[in-house]
């Protein structure tokens, strides 16, 4: 059962993925993104990782999305009109997911799977988890807050329209 919603969670992310990038209307793009971030909460759980799957939930589904929506509305953004596709776009971008595809899995039958990554550890533990976004990761987490105010500000400035 457990590999059965994996596959469907796994499957969920990947569409609502490529329609968060696929969708012309940023509005449902950005509701696109929330249902992305759900199913893979539900990847979370499935890992029994339940704070960050509910961590994932309150903070990006809830509160960053709601920044982006602020901002989104903010700059008045039209819907994309719809343009020719030209073919040579769409040959580059075959040949360069072909290479990443290429790249990726060269490397992983290079590394081979006979690894033994150790004992597993407790998922899922709140003080381990804090310890470390505390000790040792505590210059990533301040630089993310720094980079989050800074996207804040420059979408206010953004959405300024000239008084002249």
């Amino acid at each position: 059962m457990q590999d059965i919603l994996f596959i469907l969670f796994s499957l969920l992310t990947l569409v609502f993925g490529i329609l968060v990038v696929a969708n012309r209307n940023p509005v449902t793009s950005a509701l696109f993104l929330v249902a992305t971030i759900v199913s893979m909460s539900g990847l979370f759980v499935l890992l029994n990782a339940f704070f960050l799957a509910a961590v994932q939930i309150l903070v990006y589904a809830g509160a960053v999305m709601v920044l982006f929506l602020f901002v989104i509305m903010l700059l008045d953004l039209p819907a994309e009109e719809k343009k020719s596709i030209k073919a040579f776009s769409v040959i580059a971008g075959f040949i360069s997911a072909g290479g990443v595809v290429a790249i990726f899995s060269s490397a992983l039958n290079r590394a081979g799977m006979s690894a033994h990554l150790g004992d597993p550890q407790l998922v899922g533990d709140t003080e381990s988890l804090g310890k470390l976004l505390f000790t040792d990761y505590v210059l990533p987490f301040e630089v993310l807050s720094v980079l989050l105010l800074v996207a804040v500000v420059g979408a206010i400035l953004l959405s300024k329209k000239n008084l002249n």
